[in-house]
């Protein structure tokens, strides 16, 4: 559901550009670094409450997200209120930043449900002085501190690689997130892409499920009617996926462990502990371990550099990880994502495997 856009006025847009550029001219050598030079303008601030903001509750992933985010405020001596839900309403999310900035947080840590609807709330909080961190979700402009996001592209060509080494020729769907998100776009077009370049021999089917099990299960089952033949499934959010697709599999006895005469491969999104199960079993094959533990931690990490003055720049990290410029000119921190199959899938150091 896209939302409305709030438009800075072109002189006051360029104000602030000249302005940064000035700023980082002057100060490259300090302020304008990656998270191993940063240095901060004013080391005796960035206190103060900060609010954070959750897409939804309904996926294994979110909550295990907003389970991390009180230990790694903690962690990070981040001053952090409860975190609000915005029950995948773009709309409410817009709500609930203005709600937070009422109550004069100083911070703001927030997973948009809508690139482009998210500026309205981004626009509110730059008013008021107030320094945002994006986490999983890119804003399609607006003014944040920085992005705290896997490298969705990859997510993407990665189920496309993985699908295309296991299927010579035939069907494969991919089961898409919303395209009003940067993710659900991101993804879509990068396994469509690396299928058309480098397996011409698959046929990519689409189902547009906007992040819904319900729709999910539907479109699913409505295609497997039509396609009996279906030979891989790439679910782009295994949280919401999941289950319903393996449902729909048992119910139309299409459900054959990995090995098996007849088996669908199946690569997901996220890597929660119902994912790691489904690969033990044979259900599914892979799946791309989304990190909710480094999502909260680095959201708790930048908001609390950008509360304190601090800025960055796009390089390497000393986590791992890499700062890149998007072309609307905001940071991102590409956190990595590995690939989880049965050879990897009981590896202590991936988080599905630190909870229940």
């Amino acid at each position: 559901m896209a939302g409305r856009t709030m438009r800075n006025r072109r002189i006051s847009s360029r104000a602030v550009r000249v302005a940064a550029a000035a700023a980082c001219a002057s100060l490259v050598l300090a302020a304008c670094g990656s998270t191993k030079d940063s240095v901060s303008s004013d080391e005796g601030g960035g206190s103060g409450k900060v609010g954070v903001i959750l897409p939804l509750l309904t996926s294994p992933f979110w909550q295990s997200y907003n389970d991390y985010v009180p230990k790694m405020a903690k962690s990070e001596g981040v001053d952090a209120l409860k975190t609000v839900n915005s029950n995948s309403d773009p709309s409410q999310q817009i709500t609930d930043i203005n709600n937070q900035l009422n109550q004069g947080v100083k911070g703001l840590v927030v997973a948009p449900l809508d690139s482009a609807a998210i500026a309205a709330g981004l626009d509110q909080a730059e008013r008021k002085g107030v320094p945002v961190v994006a986490v999983d979700v890119a804003p399609d402009k607006g003014k944040v501190a920085m992005v705290v996001r896997a490298n969705n592209v990859a997510y993407g060509e990665k189920a496309c690689e993985y699908l295309g080494k296991q299927i010579p020729s035939g069907k494969v769907v991919q089961i898409m997130g919303d395209l009003a998100s940067v993710n659900g776009r991101d993804r879509s077009e990068a396994f469509r892409s690396c299928v058309q370049q480098n397996y011409p021999k698959l046929k990519v089917l689409e189902i547009p499920a906007k992040w819904e099990s319900d729709t999910a299960a539907s479109k699913l089952d409505t295609l497997l009617n039509a396609n009996p033949d279906i030979k891989g499934i790439y679910m782009q959010a295994g949280g919401v996926y999941l289950a319903p697709t393996l449902q729909t599999l048992k119910s139309k006895g299409m459900l054959k462990k990995a090995g098996e005469a007849g088996h669908i491969a199946i690569v997901s999104n996220d890597g929660i502990p119902q994912e790691f199960d489904a690969i033990r079993k044979g259900e599914i094959d892979a799946t791309v371990s989304q990190p909710a533990d480094a999502y909260a931690k680095y959201g708790m990490y930048y908001i609390k550099a950008a509360m304190q003055g601090k800025t960055f720049k796009p390089g390497p990290t000393d986590h791992d990880s890499e700062i890149v410029k998007l072309p609307s000119g905001i940071l991102e921190d590409q956190l990595p994502a590995p690939l989880v199959t049965k050879d990897n899938v009981d590896d202590a150091e991936l988080w599905g495997n630190t909870v229940k």
